[in-house]
């Protein structure tokens, strides 16, 4: 059925693994479509209660977006795929009335790290890396990562990893909030299903309102996620992002000029 995600549902747990790994499961159109169906899936399949987001093979949960995809965009387009990817994958994950969990197995950066931050809460295996790296292309995070990185760990932290584009490790993460949990690799999705054992055992229309009110608690109007699609778009009409895109494809550093 799906060509980028493998897909398993085993005692109303639904397991969605992207399954992209010679490019460390990264996020291209393909996929973010593939998503969409799966969540949508999730929603409307009575026999499952619960799901899980994870990666293909041990390097990558997901390694970001797919930056080839980039270099063709203007601030239109950008804002467009940034839209699209919220409306159709993100913020349903979000307000998904049945418990969602990203079990994080390597590098989980980027459109990655936003996607680990858009399931209920996250475990991961103790060598996940996360990181917000938008900024050394030029560019922001579009899927929501201005927003939640914030909603996890606070605005210094979140100000100091959006910025500096630096990767954290799993314990690091667990210590900022990032991470709930962390395993060793052999016992990450083991454990991440007993976890939502446990919560599938509770009172199905509290696990639901629990969700809602939760996210209700998390956010200010939804503006600043409207602001980050336009921001986020409007960044493709600059020098710096096309410099940034070209340098990271040609794996050379990038030169910013600040237009």
């Amino acid at each position: 059925m799906y060509q980028h995600l493998h897909t398993t549902l085993e005692e109303g747990i639904f397991c969605i693994s992207i399954n992209r790994p010679d490019k460390l499961n990264a996020l291209n159109k393909d996929v973010i479509s593939e998503l969409g169906h799966a969540i949508a899936e999730l929603y409307t399949n009575d026999a499952i209660k619960a799901g899980i987001i994870t990666g293909t093979g041990a390097k990558a949960f997901v390694a970001g977006a797919d930056i080839s995809e980039f270099t063709s965009l203007d601030a239109t387009a950008g804002a467009a795929l940034a839209e699209r990817g919220q409306d159709l994958v993100f913020s349903k994950i979000e307000r998904s009335p049945k418990p969602i969990v990203a079990a994080v197995n390597g590098f989980a950066l980027g459109g990655g790290c936003e996607l680990a931050m858009a399931c209920h809460f996250r475990l991961a295996s103790d060598n996940a890396k996360f990181g917000q790296p938008e900024v050394n292309l030029g560019l922001i995070p579009g899927y929501g990562g201005t927003q939640r990185l914030v909603q996890l760990i606070g605005k210094g932290k979140a100000m100091e990893l959006l910025m500096t584009g630096n990767m954290i490790t799993a314990a690091e993460a667990q210590q900022l909030g990032l991470v709930n949990h962390v395993t060793s690799p052999e016992d990450l999705l083991p454990q991440t299903k007993a976890l939502l054992q446990t919560i599938l055992s509770k009172a199905p229309l509290a696990i639901t309102r629990i969700i809602d009110l939760v996210n209700t608690a998390s956010y200010a109007p939804e503006e600043g996620l409207e602001k980050e699609v336009t921001l986020f778009g409007e960044l493709f009409d600059t020098a710096d992002a096309k410099e940034g895109a070209n340098a990271f494809l040609e794996k050379r550093k990038a030169q910013f000029t600040g237009h």
